[in-house]
């Protein structure tokens, strides 16, 4: 391709395009000066058929000059992506910080004969090599550091104002900030932090600014005044949660947390922190959009990049604790369900046929849980699962259900527990479970988790986990003023050891029978459990209703209308529901009615955790048919 072909192609002089090519097209119109270029970058044409001849011709390259290219993946994508689309080619060099390698690198730049330069100089000293580039007439783009008063840079102040915002919006404002010493980008990040604490009417102080040694300081985290913290940067934010857990802390229950987050960090195996994300992609092309509006003499003014920025995982956001509902603490078995409809319950020597089945996370604990979160109640699960698959789709459920995971652990050794469960047509249903990992829950998991404990209103118990971790459960729920419901599965025996500290009680028909050796009424069996400790029972009497039983009342509830199809959850879903109510303030009596109508939503549906009702479901029946027990106190 020939100087003339281009002209040609242009419409334009051999002469104009000369002028272009060479720098030297001030009096040419932008529309021409645009177009010539344009050809030139398709077809590759270099002045005279060789390498750029003088410091004034055209090689469309830029170079990438920075102290470290370490984890500036994203950055540079975002420099070559816009390059290339504009017919621009890219050299980096990294400087390691060292301000004679800098040097050597802008003279390789200037023997490359680049348009142009992205530069971020090592120092305030690296400017007197400005010279080189202004010598060969190098358009210089400048990045990150001050002490140039044409640089572009992250405005990380506005990042760490927004991160302190999202922490004032959900209502804290005991905050500190981390930040790393003497970096740029943490005393953006405070300057912002300081500012929304100015605009918001919060005393700044210095103990507000914290270090990264107080990040892992267990003694600092046990007494820190904070409920909200700001990050300057991700690893500072990620050695904090971690040493959270190690003290059995965790977010956002205890604690809430805003992180800028480098783009290119992967973080899905991490715990999910909330971020924003610095936009190194956008401000790459922003500074390459830069550099070319130079190289092109384009009137277009960029004085400052601007981002939105966007908080990811506000998920894990909450309030401070002191600002909660008291949470709902279970203690109980975590299964994965394998649920079998069945025409009959199965029986000695006959063999049943069905293509009818389901797998779902369950056990007590699970779907105790989830009836309470369904019902609005806060609530927090502890138990255990296996070294398994079954567990990793366990915790994706509890998570995505916002039920609180950090007492639930996993037990290398065992796998999760099972269960296998009949379902005939009329909802009958027969259970045998494969104990698994929830045999491995010991009185020192409970005492582990004794934090869980603080702040709750109720703790829901079952015996499909060892006894010993009960009582010790129902210990704990009494020492931090929580009432306790426990639902026996699973055992032949009681004794007044573990009941001794059960505010209610609530078998079914048949376990009654089997746990009393007495013979003769309801009021009889409950009675017996009354002398072992239990306050209150509650004996649930399947399509009969349920019976109350304390030591000033005898009172029977009928059941709920509504067709049966799986009973299985009937308990699970009676239980949560009780407790909710119970926790906002409904009396015994109400509250057991609401629970008989939870428990006929349940069975109506297939499946437990997918028929355990909402509380806006539950409400708008309850306000149709039976409104006096919403008016109730």
């Amino acid at each position: 391709m020939t100087i003339k072909e281009i002209a040609e192609l242009a419409g334009v002089s051999i002469s104009t395009v000369s002028k272009i090519v060479n720098n030297k097209d001030k009096n040419i119109n932008p529309d021409t000066r645009e177009r010539v270029l344009k050809i030139v970058k398709e077809y590759h044409y270099t002045p005279y058929g060789t390498a750029k001849a003088n410091s004034n011709s055209k090689t469309f390259i830029i170079g990438i000059l920075l102290p470290s290219i370490e984890r500036q993946s994203t950055f540079l994508n975002g420099i070559h992506s816009f390059a290339q689309k504009h017919g621009y080619s890219t050299i980096v060099y990294d400087s390691h910080y060292d301000k004679d390698l800098e040097l050597k690198h802008i003279t390789a730049l200037c023997n490359h004969h680049i348009d142009g330069v992205i530069w971020h100089p090592v120092c305030e000293e690296s400017l007197s090599y400005e010279k080189h580039f202004l010598n060969q007439n190098v358009e210089i783009c400048y990045m990150n550091e001050p002490f140039s008063n044409a640089f572009y840079h992250i405005d990380y102040e506005t990042l760490g104002y927004e991160a302190t915002k999202t922490l004032l919006t959900y209502h804290h404002t005991n905050l500190g900030c981390f930040v790393y010493p003497d970096t740029v980008r943490s005393e953006q990040v405070l300057a912002g932090f300081k500012k929304c604490l100015y605009d918001h009417q919060i005393p700044f102080q210095d103990t507000m600014i914290l270090t990264p040694e107080q990040t892992v300081c267990h003694r600092f985290l046990s007494a820190t005044p904070f409920t909200g913290f700001v990050s300057s940067h991700y690893d500072l934010a990620l050695a904090f949660v971690q040493s959270l857990q190690q003290m059995n802390y965790q977010i956002p229950t205890d604690f809430s947390i805003v992180t800028l987050r480098e783009d290119d960090i992967y973080t899905s195996s991490f715990p999910k922190i909330p971020n924003i994300p610095i936009p190194f992609f956008d401000f790459g092309s922003f500074l390459c959009r830069c550099l070319l509006n130079k190289l092109h003499k384009k009137t277009e003014e960029l004085s400052k990049f601007h981002s939105n920025p966007i908080i990811e995982h506000k998920e894990f956001l909450d309030v401070p604790p002191s600002s909660k509902q008291k949470k709902i603490v279970v203690v109980g078995s975590i299964n994965m369900d394998i649920t079998l409809n069945v025409p009959s319950l199965p029986q000695a020597g006959k063999t049943l046929i069905t293509d009818r089945f389901s797998t779902m996370p369950g056990g007590k604990g699970t779907n105790q849980s989830a009836g309470v979160v369904k019902l609005g109640g806060n609530v927090a699960l502890i138990g255990k699962v296996g070294n398994d698959q079954e567990a990793s789709i366990i915790y994706d459920y509890l998570l995505d259900n916002h039920i609180l995971t950090q007492g639930v652990s996993r037990d290398s050794h065992l796998n999760t527990g099972k269960a296998f469960i009949h379902v005939q047509a009329d909802g009958d249903s027969t259970i045998t479970i494969l104990t698994g990992a929830n045999q491995a829950l010991s009185p020192t998991d409970i005492e582990l988790n004794e934090r869980i404990f603080e702040h709750s209103a109720y703790c829901l118990l079952q015996t499909e986990v060892p006894t010993d971790a009960i009582i010790r459960a129902s210990q704990l729920a009494h020492r931090y003023h929580a009432k306790t419901i426990l639902k026996p599965a699973g055992i032949t025996s009681i004794t007044s050891e573990l009941l001794k500290d059960i505010d209610i009680f609530v078998p079914n028909e048949q376990e009654a029978n089997l746990l009393c050796p007495l013979a003769g009424s309801l009021e009889k069996k409950a009675d017996y459990f009354l002398s072992l400790g239990a306050k209150t029972v509650i004996i649930t009497l399947g399509k009969q209703g349920c019976y109350l039983k304390t030591p000033s009342l005898s009172k029977k509830y009928p059941v709920s209308d509504f067709p049966p199809a799986d009973c299985t959850g009937a308990s699970d879903s009676f239980i949560a529901t009780l407790a909710v109510y119970l926790q906002q303030g409904k009396s015994l009596d109400v509250a057991i009615q609401i629970a008989t109508i939870s428990a006929g939503f349940c069975i109506s549906r297939q499946g437990v955790l997918p028929s355990l009702v909402d509380r806006n479901t539950l409400e708008t029946y309850i306000h149709n048919f039976y409104p006096e027990l919403l008016l109730s106190e």
